[in-house]
């Protein structure tokens, strides 16, 4: 696959990384020529500088023989005149763009990026990423990850084991026979640094960190057996009033039973939000003010969502949050250093908005019937949601009789909006929605696994 890469920020290193590692023809356009120059001295990929949105830059980028550009530069209206030169000129076949004003995405202008004006194929709006994904750690406190596949009905959930869970040191083929109602498969296992896919007889350990899936309704049930019970907040303050922060207060006071506070730095944003918003109270001030924070009545806040522009203000305020009463805190982290960092300081939760935008584009850069694409540890793993098809090696034979590759695990499937957990003689059906685990080097396997044949049409 050619693919020619608009911008070398963060998430553009992070795509061009991910690709590198598959054997992807990769070119990366920036106009930063230490950016360009770091990137290609790292990776095995061309760089060019210049303006990814002038005609000669992606003809030298190749874009006559290219199969998709991502547009991923500060610049909304870059990315957008990229996509429509390489549509009009270069008839690139697939274009994707990370747009993040909220003008463009306004649902009344929603025939701006159709093929007949704007050729847009796929929108990334990182802010709305990043704010579904906070709701749904909100959700599902206990996780520190959460991700839907299959229109929602099925969830994978990140959860570490805690010394009190009742699954620890059991192997697993016994942990189904001890508690019967423990309706989930752990399809992945990471343990001191690495990630591996676990078998039968594998035990878990104390501070494992486990990926399992499940069905949405049974999540809940799960982590109580787990003794990983954690209600849901009633009591909610927002520090940020960015899109992401607001974003985040409509959603909670559509589910009708939260407080909410919002404190908004800068008073005129304080004052937009507070028009947008009509249960959630905001607080014009700092979120690293301790008078603000007992003002919104932090003390009694079961989370604290931190989602300012700074990552350094949401670690710090979420510390000063908890020190004075907040049971959790949640913290919007970019730079991948202050992770580790905000866990050491009592952070409870850090969401990585590169890592939600890196997996939403490479849902689109897999081949074959995907539908979903969720990245763990930085590319050592993907949770993948695809549609089995007549022509795929997975359909007709019993699961036992199937070989999939050593790192790869099935993990549940929709059929006829029924949620089904895979077993030893369960077989996969044309039409399946199939959510499963992919160590790195096997995600080509599941590409092929679930590709388009000639067979099909």
């Amino acid at each position: 696959m050619r693919v020619i890469i608009c911008g070398a920020g963060r998430v553009g290193q992070g795509i061009a990384a991910r690709l590198a590692k598959e054997n992807a023809d990769v070119t990366v356009i920036d106009q930063d020529k230490d950016l360009v120059r770091g990137l290609t001295e790292r990776l095995d990929v061309r760089g060019i500088v210049g303006n990814g949105s002038y005609p000669e830059v992606l003809a030298e980028a190749g874009a006559r023989e290219t199969d998709m550009v991502i547009a991923v530069t500060y610049s909304d209206e870059v990315n957008i005149v990229a996509c429509q030169i390489c549509h009009s000129l270069f008839d690139v076949p697939t274009k994707i763009a990370r747009i993040r004003a909220s003008s463009y995405l306004d649902p009344k202008y929603s025939d701006l990026f159709s093929r007949s004006h704007i050729p847009i194929d796929v929108i990334i709006s990182p802010e709305q990423e990043v704010a579904e994904s906070v709701i749904q750690r909100l959700s599902t406190p206990a996780a520190f990850e959460v991700k839907s596949f299959a229109d929602g009905r099925i969830w994978a959930i990140g959860l570490k084991l805690e010394p009190e869970c009742p699954i620890l040191y059991t192997p697993l083929r016994q942990v189904a026979e001890l508690f019967p109602d423990l309706n989930i498969t752990i399809v992945a296992v990471h343990r001191d640094g690495k990630i591996f896919r676990p078998h039968a007889d594998d035990q878990l350990n104390e501070n494992d960190e486990i990926y399992f899936v499940a069905d949405r309704m049974k999540v809940d049930r799960a982590l109580q057996i787990l003794g990983e019970e954690k209600r849901q907040a009633r009591r909610v303050v927002i520090v940020g009033g960015g899109n992401i922060g607001l974003h985040v207060a409509k959603h909670l006071e559509e589910l009708g039973s939260m407080k909410i506070r919002l404190i908004e730095a800068d008073p005129d944003r304080a004052a937009e939000a507070a028009a947008m918003l009509e249960r959630t109270i905001v607080l014009n001030g700092s979120g690293l003010d301790r008078d603000i924070l007992r003002e919104a009545g932090v003390a009694n806040a079961e989370t604290v969502v931190t989602v300012t522009n700074s990552d350094q203000v949401n670690v710090l305020s979420s510390v000063v949050a908890k020190r004075e009463g907040a049971r959790r805190a949640l913290a919007l982290i970019n730079q991948p250093e202050y992770g580790a960092l905000s866990e050491s300081l009592g952070v409870d939760r850090f969401v990585d908005p590169q890592a939600i935008t890196v997996s939403t584009i490479l849902q689109h850069v897999r081949r074959g019937r995907i539908k979903g694409v969720y990245t763990l540890l930085d590319g050592q793993a993907e949770l993948i949601d695809a549609i089995a098809l007549e022509t795929s090696p997975l359909v007709g034979e019993p699961l036992s009789k199937t070989e999939l590759p050593a790192g790869v695990m099935v993990g549940a499937i929709l059929r006829n909006d029924e949620v089904l957990l895979p077993s030893a003689d369960m077989i996969i059906e044309a039409g399946d929605r199939v959510v499963l685990m992919s160590l790195r080097q096997h995600v080509k396997d599941v590409e092929q696994m679930f590709r388009v044949s000639l067979e099909y049409f």
